[in-house]
């Protein structure tokens, strides 16, 4: 079993020993990192003061785009980037990244075309309005980035509103391309720390553990849930910490002001009409003060909306707030009149802050996406050196990692001996190959599983499903209102390195996306993970009050 309590043991193992790398931050570029080393048999320890994949990680689109939007801020490497990376998790986790159709409406035919063409050739950053014909143009060069593999077909225009009538009478046309979508990053993050201590055992990665201090050259890590500390003399710290950068930097006795960051929050709707009338696709438009934002169905009855881009500075409280709510309502019902959202519709929101680095930019829109490395040297009292992740986002996590990984290289005196472009990840081996969900979903049948507990297995964790099939069969029961099983949170419990019913609720399964959590069904989750983790009758009614309350602070979710 990969519990947090070994993880525990084996970090107190290497208290007071020499510990050759330090990532402090569990997110996806830090595990990005902590994967590109262990690949190379380089160890490191990863720390992450929350759950792995719990802050800016969770609180995405969830796509994994090519970047559209920068081409009209010039950043054309970027694209290019996010074009290639895209295009290799398609390949690599095709169990979780998706194809994705996205229509982009226009409200005119040559709106902003010398506007555009000079923010294109960086002569103007603020975003501005767009036609059909600078958008055409924009997603032909995009088009021409991602055509080295044709992993996906190129763009084609639509008139009016043929493609979908219940757009407002004032789009002229729309343009259809495909990106892809994540259905459940925090799964990809954990899988991503399996396969680098699989590659690597000497790696370890421990969530709820912070940097607290450092002195005489060694860092100390406090352990947030049992309250026990730890004292590391690393090599080389590398701060992967996100929006915490500069709080982590002056826990290590460093004044930074790298970081900036703006809030983008998120509405999902149980909304089965809409899901419909979208057909699948994407809804991807700008709005009148030039912000980009979206809808998109999510699974047979929920939307996902988004998103807004406000300044903001405190991770701790983000929060979806009521005015954010009626933006997204009120920006969107501007292209879809019929719709008429309430508050009613919403099942479950959520926050987070962009990693965006420090700007005097008056558009917040205008900051770049792109991002950065420093790298501090042995200095006084810090006898390591230290390297500063600025930036990062979901789509270029592993090019992003590859980067940071050859700074590390530099600084230990190696070189790249391997490259994880085309290294599937966890689930996802050999989910390319023609008919292999088609296949497992077979195999697991004739086993004794049902079809649909067999799609569904499949569906969450594609060639793995084999491995948490065995504990389902045992059993098989739904937990109460849930498409989860008792056997499948029972296997969750015993892999998936929980600390708290929260982690389990919130990232290793989709039950928040899903509008299907109730005190009963928490409380047979509870119930689950008490057997796994030891947790008594009281332990269990806390963890569940725990997380009715999260979900009702954090993310404006009543759970009856």
């Amino acid at each position: 079993m990969h519990t947090r309590d070994a993880a525990i043991r084996r970090l107190r193992a290497l208290s007071d020993a020499a510990s050759p790398i330090l990532i402090v931050g569990g997110g996806i570029n830090g595990i990005g990192l902590l994967r590109d080393l262990a690949r190379m048999g380089i160890p490191a320890v990863l720390v992450e003061k929350g759950d792995f994949a719990s802050g800016t990680s969770a609180a995405s689109s969830r796509l994994i785009h090519g970047g559209l939007r920068y081409l009209e801020t010039g950043e054309f490497a970027l694209v290019r980037e996010s074009v290639i990376e895209r295009n290799a998790l398609l390949k690599n986790a095709a169990h979780l990244v998706r194809p994705q159709p996205v229509l982009v409406p226009a409200y005119s035919l040559f709106g902003g075309l010398f506007a555009a063409a000079l923010r294109f050739m960086k002569l103007k950053k603020t975003p501005g309005p767009k036609g059909i014909v600078p958008i055409k143009i924009g997603l032909s060069f995009f088009d021409r980035f991602g055509r080295g593999n044709g992993t996906m077909p190129g763009h084609r225009l639509h008139a009016g509103r043929k493609r979908m009538p219940g757009l407002s009478r004032k789009v002229k046309a729309m343009a259809e391309y495909y990106d892809t979508r994540l259905v459940h990053p925090e799964w990809l993050a954990l899988e991503l720390i399996e396969d680098a201590e699989a590659d690597c055992p000497e790696t370890l990665a421990v969530n709820h553990v912070e940097v607290t201090a450092t002195e005489g050259g060694k860092v100390t890590l406090t352990d947030r849930l049992g309250g026990g500390t730890f004292h590391l003399a690393p090599r080389l710290v590398i701060n992967c910490a996100g929006v915490w950068v500069d709080k982590v930097n002056a826990a290590l006795g460093l004044s930074t002001a790298y970081m900036g960051g703006t809030l983008g929050s998120h509405l999902v709707l149980d909304r089965p009409d809409l899901v419909s009338e979208l057909k699948g696709a994407m809804l991807y438009f700008e709005t009148a003060d030039y912000r980009a934002c979206l809808i998109y169905a999510i699974d047979a009855r929920h939307i996902l909306m988004g998103t807004t881009d406000i300044r903001a500075s405190d991770p701790e409280n983000a929060v979806c707030s009521e005015a954010e709510i009626d933006y997204i309502f009120k920006v969107t019902e501007e292209l879809l009149p019929g719709a008429k959202f309430r508050r009613e519709d919403i099942s479950y929101t959520y926050a987070g802050i962009r990693p965006l680095p420090a700007s005097g930019s008056a558009v917040t829109g205008a900051i770049s996406r792109d991002h950065s490395f420093h790298h501090l040297p042995p200095e006084g009292a810090r006898p390591f050196d230290m390297l500063v992740l600025v930036g990062g986002k979901w789509t270029t996590f592993r090019a992003c990692a590859e980067q940071l990984g050859d700074r590390v290289l530099k600084i230990l005196g190696q070189s790249r001996s391997v490259s994880t472009l085309d290294l599937a990840i966890g689930g996802g081996r050999g989910m390319t190959e023609p008919g292999a969900a088609e296949r497992l979903c077979a195999a697991l049948q004739a086993e004794g599983h049902a079809p649909d507990t067999a799609l569904c297995l499949v569906d969450r964790y594609g060639s793995r499903a084999t491995e948490v099939a065995g504990t389902v069969l045992r059993d098989p029961v739904w937990i109460s209102g849930t498409a989860y099983t008792r056997g499948e949170i029972r296997w969750l419990a015993e892999v998936g390195r929980i600390a708290r019913l929260q982690d389990m609720v919130m990232r290793r399964t989709r039950l928040p996306f899903d509008g299907a959590l109730t005190r009963q069904a928490l409380a047979e989750i509870a119930a689950i993970c008490g057997e796994v983790l030891g947790w008594d009758a009281a332990r269990q009614a806390s963890e569940v009050e725990e997380v009715a309350a999260l979900l009702r602070a954090r993310h404006l979710t009543l759970v009856p």
